[in-house]
């Protein structure tokens, strides 16, 4: 028989969960719709537990198979004892109905704490006064899910109280899942309603799209409970039937009237999510002003004060140009919302800059919102806002991560956390965390769960999970094996749980609730829509980009820190520009520390860059990214800078956009400008090329660019070859290019911080140690490199040292010394650090009881303190300060009948290496000799020869080198290629660990702390590597030292 033949019964499925009601459903929202779809439904309504989280990837998948959604809501609902009621699905039918879900949800999940919710039948039926408007859930339709096997005195009141809550709108849905009480479950269902005169729908309580998910779910079932699907029991379904089933199969189970009304409820559910509309504040506009006269008022003011000298004819042009697109487009209100952010920012002295395609802006220049003249650019406007994409633009603005909290909680005071709220991050399932809970699941031995999950390193595919099985010892034949293999390979990329967005705010004019449900986010006075970026972008709303930089904080402290030595203020706009001592150190990648240029990709691209303007910066971020280098731009690039090769051009028009890259397409908007120049798109139609080409790796459809490009630039008399290689080009940079705004942007920091590491490099460790955590490198590697600059660094001690690191004047010194700070210890607390400075604000310590007993120190504060060496002046060496930390704070239960010796012992001094280990345990750094300077004669037996010694190795020598692990890098561009920082007590060793070495020793590369590295030295100019042969783990060396490397990819 026919699957989809018309004898079978329409019918549409009222009740299904997607994996966004989390370790509940088994299938993605776009899954349950496709096969919806398959199966000839009418319709699918998406109704996870109190969430609206996964319903706009179902959107939008059912706008592409034209399958009706319904949009709605399960809720369990409690008594006021918190003991459970019953269940029951909420359906919107308009978009009011719409808006009253969404503040019903708001409503449960605000009062509970984060991932849970609490709503009570009285919520629905007599409300608060506050919540009054959401009585009986106007433009809402309910549905009672009965519990099973339905017990009837019980459902007789719940039938009762439904009938009078939802008048007109309920229904009782039954649930028949071939189960040995289906037949009574059934009768008793229609008994009641029948009493009550409610009719009865079909219900599928879906979780999957198919049935073969089954062992998925039974996993995600045993995840949820804590428990091995072995000891489950009950707990699991006893069938697969709560997977969308085939119409014939619903007609053999269903009561035909169940199933007509389903079709009942879908026709009176209308509403769809593209009904949204989005108003921005209106508040922010004095009186007697429209959005557009203040816009223009302030662009204007801003432009004056960019401009002192005269605003040039062409900014004056550009401004009103996007003045125009942005009155067309309605979006005042957006620019100035980010306006009275930046605005507030800077009044508070919180340093902050826009990035991104906003850069593009003259409106955001002028406004202050960005920091880059894009008249002195190659900048595209309509990179940034274009008519044709139909799309909001999408503003930038990146705040000192230490203080952005305060801007945060600026724009919940302004606007209430009824109008705004973070977007959501969507935490999903990686390889290691799929391997640990599934195999936890399966009831396999933790050990071996553990060691199979830490074999599988950030950087590996999914498809490599059974090899990871091999290689700790398993058959990846053994059944068991094949079926965790499976499992985790299913559950990969599933939502977890919903965390805050990096910083993207979505604020409303109205209630946001009406939009979207909030909820409580799980740090303190914060809270978080349900929807994450992408959902957000899919509805055409507006955000605004409230992000953290932290070397914006280092800046800042930089900047605060010179001022206070200088005794006069030092902003950024007075660091000189185009200095050339700051591109020298540049040049021989001296960035350690320094913003953007320090990964050991951009650190080899610096000596052969050579940098010597600040252009030269912006095309430096912008050319170490996937998109230039799958473009096949970069060694073109560089031969024509290093005059090996002619700068030449396709033609005379297209010289204009390429012109500052010596004919090599470096940017996104330059990708842009040639289809503009050479193909003869129009602005916003080459913003729409580089949007299709940035999703052709998972939607195709790039056929009629191709046409397009190549068909318009043959037509105006490129050659066909020229065409194709710059299509290739721009499949490259669509996905990945960096916009010349969002480069030059970057660029200015770079410069910032790399001035100040040239010429205060004091100020800048101690601003960066402040900082942590950010940055590339580590506290120890930031103080080594320091060193070998100069810096003097002394200890922290506690008779000195506050929480944060200072500069320091001491008696017979030139320069200040960096004084280390409390925060840099291990364990240490900022309360116990702020009991210290303020007793020692009284009178000094004399000793370490009078340190304990002034400043409240417990046993453990203070014997971070020891650990650390940080009592040395109180007490001695460590040995001695851990003894009188003791006796300081004894023990009250256990020496309570004992007489405490006030007399120390005479310990010995640690020998130098454990004082090393003790650093390195206490603070994660040493101020001693760098440990392998004690180790050095051991690695000469070896022949493994300290950093400074390969960098005098000619070209092609074979090579022997060992030292620390702090960095391992393993970019997508490298095809496989690892790269690895070795640090000695002379300086860093870069190291290239091709794709088959890093296979075959895996566990070396991997898992060593001190690393040797036998190969061949590579070097080309300033360019230096040692390129890997063979690797030797040497960690056993170390003893008791424990440190730890950064892992990039």
């Amino acid at each position: 028989m026919d699957l989809f033949s018309s004898a079978l019964p329409d019918y549409a499925e009222l009740f299904a969960f997607t994996n966004f009601s989390f370790l509940h459903g088994a299938s993605h929202g776009e899954e349950l719709v496709l096969r919806a779809s398959q199966l000839g439904y009418s319709g699918l309504a998406v109704t996870d537990e109190c969430s609206l989280a996964g319903v706009v990837r179902a959107h939008v998948q059912a706008k592409e198979e034209k399958l009706p959604l319904i949009i709605g809501s399960y809720f369990r609902l409690v008594h006021a004892d918190k003991s459970p009621a019953f269940g029951l699905i909420l359906l919107a039918q308009n978009r009011n109905g719409y808006g009253n879900l969404s503040e019903l949800i708001t409503l449960g999940r605000m009062r509970a704490v984060k991932g849970e919710y609490l709503l009570t039948p009285h919520d629905l039926s007599k409300p608060e006064k506050e919540f009054a408007h959401l009585r009986g859930m106007p433009d809402c339709l309910a549905i009672l899910v009965p519990a099973f096997p339905a017990k009837e005195d019980a459902l007789s009141a719940q039938v009762e109280w439904l009938n009078e809550t939802f008048p007109a709108r309920a229904w009782v849905g039954l649930i028949l899942h071939q189960r040995a009480m289906d037949d009574i479950h059934r009768g008793s269902v229609e008994y009641i309603a029948e009493q009550h005169r409610v009719p009865v729908v079909a219900l599928g309580n879906v979780v999957m799209h198919v049935r073969s998910r089954k062992p998925l779910q039974d996993t995600m079932t045993a995840i949820r409970i804590g428990k091995p699907v072995a000891e489950c029991g009950y707990d699991l379904a006893p069938n697969a039937e709560q997977h969308l089933r085939s119409r014939l199969r619903l007609a053999n189970i269903y009561p035909a009237h169940a199933l007509v009304q389903t079709l009942n409820i879908l026709e009176r559910c209308t509403f769809s999510l593209d009904e949204l509309r989005y108003e921005y504040p209106d508040e922010l506009v004095p009186d007697g002003f429209t959005h557009e006269a203040y816009l223009r008022q302030e662009t204007y003011i801003g432009a004056h004060k960019r401009f002192p000298a005269g605003i040039p004819l062409e900014v004056q042009q550009q401004i009103e140009h996007e003045l125009q697109l942005i009155r067309e487009m309605r979006y005042e209100a957006y620019f100035l919302t980010v306006y009275d952010i930046v605005r507030f920012a800077r009044s508070q002295h919180i340093l902050c800059q826009g990035r991104g395609s906003a850069a593009n802006s003259a409106v955001c220049y002028c406004l202050g919102v960005t920091e880059v003249d894009p008249s002195r650019g190659n900048m595209l406007f309509e990179r940034f806002i274009s008519k044709e994409r139909g799309e909001p633009p999408d503003i930038d603005v990146d705040f000192e991560h230490q203080r952005r909290e305060e801007v945060i909680q600026y724009i919940y005071r302004k606007y209430g956390r009824d109008r705004a709220a973070i977007a959501a991050a969507v935490s999903t399932y990686r390889p290691r965390g799929a391997l640990r809970e599934t195999g936890k699941a399966l009831g396999i031995d933790p050990q071996i769960v553990d060691k199979v999950a830490k074999s599988h390193q950030w950087f590996d595919h999914s498809q490599d999970l059974l090899r990871r099985f091999e290689e700790s010892g398993l058959d990846p034949a053994n059944p068991l094996i094949t079926m965790w293999a499976k499992l985790a390979a299913e559950i990969l990329n599933f939502p977890r749980h919903l965390s805050q967005h990096s910083g993207g705010f979505v604020i409303s004019r109205g209630k946001l609730t009406r939009l979207v449900p909030v909820e409580n986010a799980a740090m303190a006075d914060r809270s978080a829509i349900q929807w994450d970026k992408d959902d957000l972008e899919a509805l055409g709303l507006l955000k605004i980009d409230v992000l953290a930089l932290g070397m914006l904080s280092a800046i800042r402290r930089t900047l605060d820190i010179v001022s206070e030595q200088r005794g006069e203020r030092f902003e950024m706009q007075d660091i000189p520009v185009e200095d050339p001592e700051t591109y020298e150190m540049i040049s021989q990648a001296d960035t350690v520390g320094v913003f953007q240029i320090e990964s050991r990709a951009q650190m080899s691209m610096l000596p052969r860059m050579q940098p010597r303007t600040f252009y030269d910066l912006v095309i430096e971020v912008a050319i170490v990214r996937p998109g230039p280098i799958q473009g096949g731009a970069v060694h073109p690039y560089l031969r024509r800078r290093q005059k090996i090769e002619p700068v030449t051009y396709p033609s005379k028009a297209l010289e204009t956009a390429l012109g500052r890259t010596l004919g090599v397409p470096i940017f996104q908007e330059q990708v842009m400008q040639v289809a503009i120049l050479a193909a003869g798109f129009t602005p916003g139609e080459a913003d729409q090329l580089r949007r299709a080409m940035a999703a052709w790796k998972r939607k195709g459809g790039l056929q009629q660019y191709y046409d397009r490009i190549v068909n318009g630039m043959q037509e105006r008399g490129y050659e066909k070859s020229f065409a194709e290689a710059i299509f290739e080009q721009i499949k490259g940079f669509g996905e990945y290019g960096f916009p010349e705004s969002h480069a030059a942007s970057f660029a200015l920091l770079v410069y910032a911080s790399s001035w100040l590491k040239r010429h205060e490099p004091a100020a800048f460790l101690t601003a960066m140690l402040n900082s942590q955590p950010m940055g590339f490198y580590s506290p120890s590697q930031l103080v080594q490199d320091a060193k070998r600059h100069g810096v003097e660094v002394v200890p922290i001690d506690v008779t000195i040292s506050g929480w944060d690191s200072v500069l320091e004047r001491r008696v017979g010194h030139r320069k200040p010394v960096v004084r280390l700070g409390l925060s840099l210890l291990k364990g240490m607390r900022d309360g116990a650090a702020e009991r210290i400075e303020n007793a020692r604000a009284v009178k000094p310590f004399v000793s370490v009881s009078d340190l304990a007993r002034r400043a409240q120190l417990d046993r453990h504060d203070l014997q971070v303190l020891a650990a650390a060496n940080a009592l040395q002046s109180l007490a001695g060496n460590r040995r001695e300060a851990l003894w009188q930390s003791v006796a300081a704070v004894p023990d009250r239960d256990i020496l309570a009948d004992s007489r405490i010796d006030d007399e120390t012992p005479e310990l010995g001094a640690p020998s130098e290496a454990e004082d090393i280990v003790s650093d390195y345990n206490a603070s994660g750094l040493t101020l001693g000799r760098h440990p392998l300077s004690l180790l050095r004669p051991v690695l000469l037996e070896h022949r493994l020869m300290p950093a400074a010694t390969l960098r005098t190795y000619r070209n092609g020598r074979l090579a022997r080198g060992c030292g620390l692990v702090t960095v391992r890098q393993r970019p997508g561009t490298a095809k496989g290629v690892m790269f690895v920082t070795l640090e000695d007590e002379t300086g860093n060793v870069n190291v290239i660990v091709w794709p088959s070495l890093l296979e075959k020793q895996r566990k070396e590369a991997l898992g060593a702390a001190l690393l040797a590295v036998y190969g061949t030295w590579q070097c080309e100019g300033e360019v230096r590597h040692l390129v890997a042969q063979r690797l030797v783990d040497m960690s056993h060396l170390l003893g008791g030292l424990t440190t730890v490397s950064r892992n990039f990819c």
